[in-house]
């Protein structure tokens, strides 16, 4: 898997402010391989929709995937004749090598995509993107397993849509209900952190992006859509399922071993609006809070249960011994990866050691209650003994996350991450354009102007959006309205 470097984790979402700047605010990517036949209808259908409906400056691009056929004159006639049109050619296949391409080297804030063949209804595009502008999401989907949603097409592509999502969520944990619908938009600034870590270029990219984002805690905000299958759609099903399942054994290998640094996704504390109504609280304490006292629940239950399984052939000390020992192994684990967010196998033991110093101040406080017990009473029930371990356990609790908090799962993010910068889009005074879509000449065949577009573009990162709302009086002598 991918770990290159990347700008660090992502700013809290704000919603989009409408501005006077020029850039456009939606970027819709067009993915193409030898459609000459429809890739004209598409583009302009889809360029008067946008006229009609969507409230901002927007922009087409049509990523070519090395067509042999004239779908690159088509491309180029269209971006002649509509100023919202780009074009772009690549030489090698690959519907993920082109997404990661144009989304790389956009200036939109926002970044979409949708097949040629225009299955879904473009009356799902605004939904489908008005969550990411508003701050509300991190990423967006159409879904055609919705029960909202009305979809025409053979029981073949049904029953294998049905279970490669059956699949994902049983491999992977994947609560998404449609990976691979043609329909989707991601911000600018997540795509930035995140599609490095994206190593498919082919169809499982989007299946990666999204399990990635959804293992990240990102948002990922679901539009059902009314959608109907192309016929002669010239996906090969076959060698595109095997390579599905590659991508899915390898993703859960990823994610099993910890390689992958999906800490560079998450959002600050107090990006939730409840988490902005907690004064005084000290950063993360809430969530955290919330985390070790589920897994210590279920660690007392655990406990418990083990004490009374070892009292069956062993003193109260040496069960209540074995007992905190096991389930406090299986607390540490679990609050280094569930409460405190620490993945990988990384200084594994060097917590494990700490966790058991923390088990011995438990062990301390519980097997001196009991011997205080055992003092005062020479032949306690049962139920005595489970009560003054719960009482005791309860004092060692609050110990325990007062230690692992600030001893064994200290916070350094603070301390060892770089500065920020809220990805933005308006150049700075003295910032030249982006040279992919601004001052220098288009040419679709030249992959080292949109490679030289790249580079440029991380000097956007220093202003701040404004978004070009369209007015009445914005006019083009080509729409009709």
């Amino acid at each position: 898997m991918r770990t290159d470097s990347s700008p660090g984790s992502l700013p809290a979402r704000e919603h989009l402010p409408a501005g006077d700047a020029g850039t456009p605010v939606l970027d819709v990517v067009i993915p193409v391989y030898n459609e000459e036949k429809d890739l004209q209808p598409c583009v302009l259908r889809l360029h008067q929709h946008l006229k009609n409906t969507f409230p901002y400056a927007f922009r087409i691009t049509i990523a070519d995937n090395a067509s042999i056929d004239t779908t690159p004159q088509v491309a180029s006639r269209l971006e002649a004749e509509l100023a919202e049109v780009r074009s772009f050619r690549l030489e090698q296949k690959g519907r993920g090598r082109a997404l990661r391409t144009v989304w790389s080297a956009s200036d939109a804030p926002i970044l979409a995509y949708m097949d040629v063949d225009l299955s879904t209804d473009l009356n799902a595009l605004l939904p489908l993107v008005a969550p990411l502008i508003s701050g509300h999401s991190d990423l967006a989907i159409g879904s055609r397993l919705s029960r909202s949603s009305r979809v025409v097409r053979g029981a073949k592509r049904e029953f294998i849509s049905r279970t490669y999502n059956l699949i994902l969520r049983g491999s992977l944990q994947a609560r998404f209900s449609d990976a691979q619908c043609g329909f989707k938009a991601i911000r600018r600034d997540v795509a930035q952190v995140l599609l490095p870590l994206v190593e498919d270029t082919g169809w499982f990219f989007d299946t990666e992006m999204l399990v990635l984002a959804e293992r990240a805690g990102l948002r990922i905000h679901e539009v059902p859509v009314d959608w109907v299958d192309d016929p002669d759609s010239t996906v090969h099903i076959v060698k595109t399922a095997t390579d599905d399942l590659k991508g899915v054994w390898r993703v859960g290998k990823a994610l099993a071993g910890g390689s992958l640094p999906l800490d560079r996704l998450a959002r600050p504390f107090g990006d939730d609006p409840r988490d902005r109504e907690i004064q005084d609280v000290p950063k993360g304490l809430a969530r955290q809070l919330v985390g070790f006292c589920v897994v210590g629940g279920l660690s007392t239950l655990f406990y418990l249960l083990l004490y009374t399984v070892f009292r069956q052939f062993s003193g109260s000390q040496i069960a209540n011994a074995l007992a905190l020992l096991v389930s406090a192994i299986a607390n540490t684990a679990a609050n280094r990866r569930l409460t405190f967010g620490v993945r990988g196998r990384g200084d594994a033991v060097k917590h494990q050691a700490q966790g058991l110093v923390v088990f011995g101040i438990g062990l301390i406080l519980t097997s001196g209650s009991l011997a205080a017990l055992n003092a005062a009473s020479s032949d306690p029930g049962h139920s005595t003994e489970l009560a003054v371990l719960i009482a005791a356990n309860l004092a060692a609790t609050v110990l325990r996350f007062l230690l692992f908090r600030a001893w064994v799962f200290p916070d350094r993010r603070d301390d060892d991450r770089p500065s920020t910068v809220v990805a933005s889009y308006t150049p700075a005074p003295n910032t030249p354009p982006s040279p992919s879509y601004r001052t220098a000449p288009h040419n679709p065949y030249d992959s080292t102007q949109f490679r030289a577009g790249e580079a440029a573009d991380r000097s956007w990162r220093d202003a701040t959006l404004q978004l070009q709302p369209l007015r009445p009086t914005d006019t083009d002598p080509r729409d009709r309205r």
